[in-house]
């Protein structure tokens, strides 16, 4: 099993991190595409605007954003793309990128999770 990573957009790219792959729908703040050196952006896998806004990062709603954003993967264009990161983790490590500053309660990470058999 190949392994999907998560990282803030803004750190310096690794190595090791594989397929670099930014899961925002909008572009990260005062980051240029050149500085970013990602692969892919999948931005129809990010949540829609309204789950977005609504959740604002707040940690108390991580778990119902959760079960909100997973129920929007249903839709085609959404599961499109994660069919497509799943097709990129298959090939080897994957590191998915957010702006996020808590990546670890973002859609980057119910990806991951998603990606690497995590419930």
């Amino acid at each position: 099993m190949t392994e999907v990573r998560l990282r803030r957009v803004y750190g310096r790219p690794e190595p090791d991190d594989g397929a670099r792959v930014l899961v925002d729908r909008v572009w990260p703040r005062g980051l240029s595409k050149e500085d970013a050196r990602l692969d892919h952006w999948e931005k129809d896998v990010a949540p829609s605007t309204d789950l977005r806004k609504w959740y604002g990062h707040d940690p108390e709603r991580f778990a119902e954003f959760r079960r909100r954003y997973e129920a929007e993967l249903d839709d085609p264009s959404r599961a499109a793309a994660l069919d497509r990161l799943r097709a990129l983790a298959d090939e080897g490590t994957l590191t998915l990128l957010t702006a996020t500053k808590d990546a670890e309660r973002s859609q980057a990470a119910v990806l991951a999770a998603l990606l690497n058999g995590v419930r």
